[in-house]
């Protein structure tokens, strides 16, 4: 059971910041997917012509790199504090 308990230790922090650094990107996404839908929703427009202009290579790099920021300023504030 000493075993278990330690490995689960170092796994914790790991899950932590999977988990923040996923919910930031779903923020990102959910936020842009929003505003590009409402933009283009004109004639002929559909949720699926907004998923595809917002889903780019480019917009997951932006939202990896602004999750990892905002995961290292939250973590700097939650030691901080």
């Amino acid at each position: 059971m000493d075993e278990k308990q330690r490995v689960r230790g170092r796994l914790t922090p790991l899950w932590r910041a999977i988990v923040e650094v996923a919910f930031i990107v779903f923020l990102f996404y959910s936020n842009l997917l929003m505003g590009e839908f409402t933009r283009s929703n004109g004639q002929g427009k559909s949720l699926w012509f907004a998923m595809v202009d917002v889903f780019t290579g480019t917009n997951l790099a932006i939202a990896l790199v602004s999750a990892l920021i905002g995961y290292v300023v939250f973590e700097f504030l939650r030691k901080k504090l």
